[in-house]
């Protein structure tokens, strides 16, 4: 069962996806601001992190910097979350460090389908 680390500040949306990834077969540990997520992915490994980009605390732009800059963290892949699709936010979430970029309202097929794309990289 992959272990998914969903960092997102918003409950309404954090329990809608956590709810519908555990149906999906994941395992999810949650985060409410990007110091916490942070924090959670050093202390325990996971398969992959759902980073929301407007968090507080720590953005999660800082965030996924933080987490590719450590080495404990550095392999775990990254896709960045955001309602503010502006031009040059997917290339922002990159060079921040994230493996992939999703818009919300999340669509849960084309999500899932980045998330086992990256999964399976990981274990490859």
């Amino acid at each position: 069962m992959p272990k998914i680390l969903l960092v997102e500040d918003n409950e309404m949306n954090r329990d809608m996806l956590s709810r519908r990834l555990e149906r999906k077969g994941f395992e999810v540990a949650m985060a409410v601001d990007g110091a916490q997520g942070v924090e959670l992915a050093r202390a325990q490994p996971f398969d992959l992190i759902l980073m929301d980009m407007s968090l507080p605390v720590m953005n999660g732009w800082d965030a996924t910097r933080a987490l590719k800059g450590d080495a404990a963290t550095r392999a775990v892949p990254v896709i960045a979350l955001t309602a503010h699709a502006m031009s040059g936010d997917r290339e922002k979430a990159l060079e921040a460090g994230a493996d992939d970029y999703d818009t919300k309202p999340i669509e849960l097929p084309r999500l899932l389908e980045k998330m086992h794309a990256l999964i399976s990289r990981k274990l490859a």
